[in-house]
């Protein structure tokens, strides 16, 4: 799906100079020969940026001519892209933390009054996998961020956006949050696995793993007894609770199903008041939206069951509508 709106014109305007004074070949100072425009679709707007790019003058410097652009142009926007860094940052967090569609991230960014196509947002997520993979490279770093805390508790969990895709599999330190890895797989057999544990240990060195937490898996389980042989290995905290919930889960899901059951009239009652503009209309037609919006709001269970939540909410529509018929009633005897 291509993108149907047309760029406006940007909304605010940087000025971006080199901040490098002097050729790091030859020392000479790096005059500014000419100017360059790009605009920047960001979370907040349009921002269009000048960029003043310098170049060094000395003939005989190995470095003649070369052009340097602004450093914060890098802390903005990638060479080359129309989407700023924070909507790749969204993009990749709706993705992976909240296991979003592609179709869904693109909705989500149209609500925020960003103008992007489908198409752009799969080309988001493949930028997205390469500068994390690019961040996760960096095993230095990551040792050196580890090696204060003394120990690691590894986190293994599988993640799958799309059905029939490849799973989204990410291993990571429970005490720092850092991720120490993050690759796609077609099989989870135990063999993937452990292999996947061996590349996710090698760059720790000699900083030990005191335990691992992970879902009930068969295949994680004899992976990680295979590489890490004595470490404990226990039950995500998330995966304990839903199983342990899951009686209380099946009886809310069958009370949820006898709510809306009792509720399924509000189509014919909006008919009744259509193409009226009077205040009662208005009023049914708020109080029929209340109860649609109730129907599909759902929870997070099992600490936010869906069920409670209906009853709760279709409690209050009809205690307001209990007061409404009082009031009302109330008015009649006074007339």
């Amino acid at each position: 799906m291509a993108r149907l709106i047309i760029r406006g014109s940007p909304g605010q305007v940087q000025l971006l100079t080199v901040l490098r004074q002097e050729c790091p070949a030859c020392g000479e100072r790096l005059h500014w020969r000419y100017e360059n425009r790009r605009t920047v679709v960001t979370l907040g707007g349009m921002l269009g940026l000048r960029m003043r790019i310098s170049c060094c003058e000395n003939s005989s410097c190995e470095h003649y001519h070369r052009p340097y652009r602004p450093e914060a142009e890098g802390a903005l926007v990638l060479p080359q892209h129309e989407f700023g860094l924070d909507v790749l940052a969204l993009v990749g967090a709706l993705r992976y933390q909240e296991h979003r569609s592609v179709p869904e991230i693109h909705a989500a960014l149209v609500a925020r009054g960003v103008g992007i196509c489908e198409r752009s947002v799969t080309n988001l997520v493949d930028r997205y996998d390469e500068l994390l993979a690019t961040a996760l490279g960096d095993s230095a770093r990551l040792r050196q961020e580890l090696a204060a805390q003394g120990r690691v508790v590894l986190a293994l969990d599988g993640l799958q956006p799309d059905v029939g895709h490849e799973v989204l599999w990410v291993l990571r330190d429970c005490l720092s949050s850092q991720v120490l890895l993050a690759r796609s797989l077609l099989s989870s057999t135990c063999e993937d696995l452990a292999r996947l544990l061996r590349q996710a240990l090698q760059p720790l060195g000699k900083i030990p793993v005191v335990g691992v937490i992970s879902d009930g898996q068969d295949t994680i389980r004899r992976a990680v007894a295979q590489e890490l042989p004595g470490v404990p290995h226990q039950l995500c905290q998330f995966h304990f609770l839903r199983d342990a919930a899951l009686p209380v889960f099946e009886a809310d899901r069958h009370a949820k199903k006898l709510l809306k059951a009792q509720v399924r009239g509000v189509r014919p009652i909006e008919r009744s008041v259509q193409g009226r503009d009077d205040t009662e209309a208005q009023v049914v037609r708020g109080y029929c939206s209340a109860v649609r919006s109730a129907i599909t709001d759902d929870g997070h269970p099992p600490l936010d069951a869906d069920g409670l939540r209906l009853k709760q909410r279709l409690e209050a529509v009809s205690q307001s509508l209990q007061r409404v018929v009082q009031k009302g009633g109330r008015g009649a005897r006074h007339r």
